[in-house]
């Protein structure tokens, strides 16, 4: 709704509407970033997981570095370093800047998604939800688990690469809808 009166407002010639849209851009950038690495690593976490006789699923813990890049106009760049704790179903993931400041937390469990950025809450039914919510498309959940877990899944508009998946190495690049987006995370479980 915001996004709609400020395109209004940019159509109508505000002189500081395309600076404004560009930090709008960074933000959802931020936003969808984080949280398609939620998704994309609490994948990693699940890819690690073992079951004990009872049919429990154990925590993993897993850190590394992920970047996310939008082939918008203006191009989209987001890098993070990371810190993931526990499944696929309900855990936590801290991004962080290389010297240390905390770029946004996520903690996700069966019956929310909270996503926690500086001082700002928003909370979401689920992991789907915030993603929906944060970057305007629906994220193929079920096959990124697939591809973290090796699994060449096939996805319409999406290629994964799992070449260097043994290596700790992730790509998969959205090729439709555009605009063209390439997530890379290099992980390893601490």
């Amino acid at each position: 709704m915001f996004a709609d009166r400020f395109r209004e407002r940019n159509a109508a010639g505000d002189a500081q509407a395309p600076a404004h849209q560009a930090v709008i851009g960074r933000r959802r950038l931020l936003i969808g970033g984080s949280a398609f690495a939620a998704l994309a690593l609490a994948g990693c976490a699940s890819s690690g997981r073992t079951s004990s006789a009872s049919g429990a699923v154990s925590a993993a813990s897993w850190s590394g570095r992920m970047s996310l890049r939008v082939d918008s106009e203006p191009v989209q760049t987001f890098s993070a370093l990371f810190d993931l704790r526990g499944t696929a179903v309900q855990g936590s993931l801290t991004l962080t800047t290389p010297i240390g400041s905390t770029l946004a937390e996520l903690q996700w469990s069966p019956t929310e998604a909270l996503l926690k950025n500086g001082s700002e809450t928003r909370r979401y039914a689920s992991v789907d939800a915030l993603i929906q919510a944060a970057t305007g498309a629906a994220i193929p959940v079920q096959a990124l688990f697939g591809w973290l877990a090796g699994r060449d899944d096939t996805v319409p508009g999406w290629r994964p690469d799992l070449t260097q998946f043994a290596a700790g190495r992730l790509q998969a690049v959205r090729e439709s809808p555009l605009p063209r987006a390439d997530l890379r995370i290099v992980f390893e479980r601490t």
